[in-house]
């Protein structure tokens, strides 16, 4: 085997001499370097801590200095981490890209494979945040999964609702508020009357007690009593982890280096800012604009939700790619054209899991009835192409924009697109004058015919 790798590599021209590649699994590591640098070329480690500083000693002593390595699962996070905190040049690579390259595949020359496509340059590192930026990430994701677990108690509190023909989501637009929670501890205490339970509700809820009564009227059995008590203790479990977390989450963000120290301008936004349920207990907003620089909420479809996502995803910054389009195109935000014996195959976008581009594609939806530039364009597009190619076409545009105001610090305004909208009336006026002076009529204004 050794000899047909050195066969092989004499025909090729090698671009990394000291590049080595790793094929993780759940159990097993398998390594491979360059037969000149090891009797052994090819070894198996195991997974444990113990055995990844092994082997990272090893790669030291074979004089490696770039390591390419699959990215399977979350199995390559700690020898990752182990290898960069060695100081070797780690190449996290996209198993899809990996495999459209033709080769053996097995568990153990694998290995091999990666090392002769990483040391002839056939294999792009991925991109990878900042560790600091890593870090926060875990963290809002993991507040993602807590809001998720949350949320599946809440659909649990109602069926056992609904399986006992209490209508309380008929009356109330949040069972989980002051007023839902209040009448659920009751029913849980034993009360029955519903003119006592709705009683309880909050002097803000609109809906007539009377009516809020009729919906508490049913069929109280104890085994969905005992499912309601569950799910409803469950989801306060998880009311309480978020704080904490939020907590632990801003602490990370303060310890992130500041870009200005400017207060946060006003917004430019023509609707006002209202905090949601879900969002954190500090100031997000706020710490986005120190951290990043400029307001990102100003940006048309883009919450302070968003923004964290971005920061979280991508970081403040966007020098590792080339430009605005480079950046959509890793996002999946833009079509894929492929092209065959000069015929157009295929011009959809890249089937993309990317939290960032499902953050900015609800922030598109969200200006189907927005007034201003983006709202015209979503409606246009929606037109022209339809609902879901208008919110990528969207979520294209602001991802543009994102890159722009990341990589400038310039706020966002909307001058651009108003200067854009004026030339394209100008060319229309201009391509109309002359269609008008080919047939033989004169285009006048509207004002000039009045006269």
């Amino acid at each position: 085997m050794a000899k047909r790798r050195e066969k092989r590599e004499r025909r090729s021209v090698v671009l990394e001499l000291d590049a080595a590649g790793i094929d993780i699994g759940a159990e097993e590591i398998y390594v491979a370097v360059p037969p000149d640098r090891d009797e052994e070329s090819t070894r198996r480690f195991s997974s444990f801590t113990g055995d990844l500083h092994a082997l990272a000693d090893w790669l030291g002593r074979c004089r490696i200095r770039s390591v390419a390595m699959e990215s399977t699962g979350v199995y390559w996070i700690p020898l990752f981490q182990i290898l960069e905190e060695r100081g070797f040049k780690v190449y996290l690579v996209n198993a899809h890209y990996l495999k459209s390259v033709p080769g053996r595949k097995s568990d153990v020359s694998d290995c091999e494979w990666i090392q002769y496509l990483h040391s002839v340059g056939l294999l792009r590192a991925s991109f990878r945040p900042p560790e600091a930026i890593c870090a926060l990430r875990t963290l809002w994701r993991h507040r993602g999964s807590l809001l998720e677990m949350a949320a599946e108690h809440i659909l649990h509190m109602q069926k056992a609702l609904n399986q006992m023909n209490l209508q309380l989501h008929h009356v109330l637009s949040d069972i989980t508020g002051t007023s839902g929670q209040a009448i659920l501890d009751a029913i849980l205490s034993g009360q029955r009357d519903p003119v006592a339970l709705a009683q309880l509700c909050h002097r803000r809820v609109q809906s007539p007690r009377d009516k809020v009564a009729q919906a508490l009227v049913g069929d109280y059995r104890a085994e969905h009593l005992f499912a309601l008590k569950q799910s409803l203790e469950g989801y306060r479990y998880y009311q309480t982890l978020i704080p904490e977390l939020d907590q632990e989450t801003a602490r990370l963000m303060q310890a992130l280096p500041s870009a200005t120290d400017d207060p946060i301008p006003p917004r430019t936004k023509p609707t006002a800012y209202h905090r949601k349920s879900n969002d954190p207990q500090f100031d997000l907003r706020s710490e986005l604009y120190r951290i990043a620089g400029v307001d990102l909420t100003d940006i048309p479809g883009v919450s302070a939700a968003t923004a964290q996502v971005i920061l979280t995803e991508v970081g403040t910054e966007v020098s590792r790619f080339r430009n605005a389009s480079a950046f959509a195109s890793w996002l999946g935000l833009c079509p894929e054209k492929r092209v065959s014996g000069g015929k157009v195959l295929s011009c959809k976008t890249r089937k993309v899991k990317h939290r960032a581009a499902t953050a900015l594609r609800m922030g598109a939806n969200s200006l189907c009835r927005a007034k201003g530039y983006f709202g015209e364009f979503f409606r246009r597009m929606r037109a022209k192409l339809g609902t879901a190619q208008a919110i990528t076409a969207t979520a294209h545009k602001i991802a543009r924009i994102l890159y722009h105001v990341l990589s400038t610090k310039e706020p966002y305004t909307e001058t651009v697109f108003h200067r854009c909208d004026e030339q394209a009336r100008r060319r229309a006026e201009m391509r109309l004058r002359k269609q008008a002076a080919q047939l033989g009529f004169q285009l006048l204004p509207i004002a000039a015919t009045a006269e």
